[in-house]
């Protein structure tokens, strides 16, 4: 028998207030599973105080936060001391939440961990303190019948940093093996970043047809006014029921790190 599991996990839990309303609302009355909280967010003590205790079986992982961009990282990428200073940061911010939570997972802002050698550092925290998996960045490539968004301008560089990211994960799934750790099979939300609906989820499952664990990334918020943006639209997804349906239609258990075995 198949074993297929969907995490929908969004990004940006503390970074503010409405990023930590749409995630409750999402658990709550959608069927969001899984956040990863940002320890240097200005919302994290309302996250950690007021957000938390309302959601007692939502997965919580560590989204790490460094002040340098991909680029700039990618270009550094083996100034040791620079790695030294991103390693005592993650490692601050990790105890940090530690002590009012159990994190499942690693991630990072940006991605920036698919970095092979800032992955290692994440990997070594990770066994270091007994969290059992870290996000990996493979995304199949794959297109839905839409081609606005296609033409969308920051779509090519969606599609090199899929290609990238496929290229790194490969190394990054063997430190995974060498640290004795856990990730995930596959992730949606890099292909079509920015541009998340029900259709660029169902594509992204179809083409999935063998054991896997596939995280599906969004950034929600919900505003205290009408705004309307690409992180409503996000937060619209965890409260489609037809959406959930049809995950489940696939084949996939609705579930988060913490969960499975």
């Amino acid at each position: 028998m198949v074993k297929k599991y969907f995490i929908l996990n969004a990004n940006n839990f503390g970074t503010s207030k409405e990023y930590n309303q749409a995630i409750l609302e999402a658990y709550v009355n959608g069927f969001l599973t899984s956040t990863t909280i940002n320890a240097n967010g200005i919302a994290f003590e309302n996250a950690i105080h007021d957000i938390l205790p309302d959601c007692q079986n939502l997965g919580i992982g560590i989204q790490l936060t460094y002040d340098k961009s991909l680029l700039y990282l990618l270009l550094n990428r083996r100034n040791t001391t620079l790695l030294e200073k991103i390693e005592n940061e993650f490692k601050a911010q990790i105890q940090k939440v530690q002590e009012y939570v159990k994190i499942d997972h690693l991630a990072t802002t940006n991605n920036i961990h698919a970095i092979p050698e800032i992955f290692e550092i994440v990997c070594k925290l990770a066994k270091e303190y007994d969290i059992k998996y870290v996000q990996t960045h493979f995304e199949d490539l794959y297109f839905i019948p839409n081609m606005e968004k296609h033409l969308k301008i920051n779509y090519p560089l969606n599609l090199f940093k899929v290609m990238l990211f496929q290229n790194f994960t490969k190394q990054n799934r063997q430190l995974i093996d060498k640290y004795e750790l856990k990730t995930n099979d596959f992730m949606l939300g890099l292909n079509y970043y920015g541009m998340m609906n029900s259709d660029t989820i169902e594509q992204g499952l179809k083409v999935l047809d063998e054991d896997c664990i596939v995280e599906v990334v969004i950034h929600p918020k919900k505003y205290s006014n009408s705004t309307k943006d690409w992180h409503t639209r996000e937060f619209g997804l965890t409260q489609n029921l037809t959406l959930k349906d049809t995950i489940s239609r696939l084949g996939f258990e609705i579930t988060n790190y913490k969960n499975i075995e």
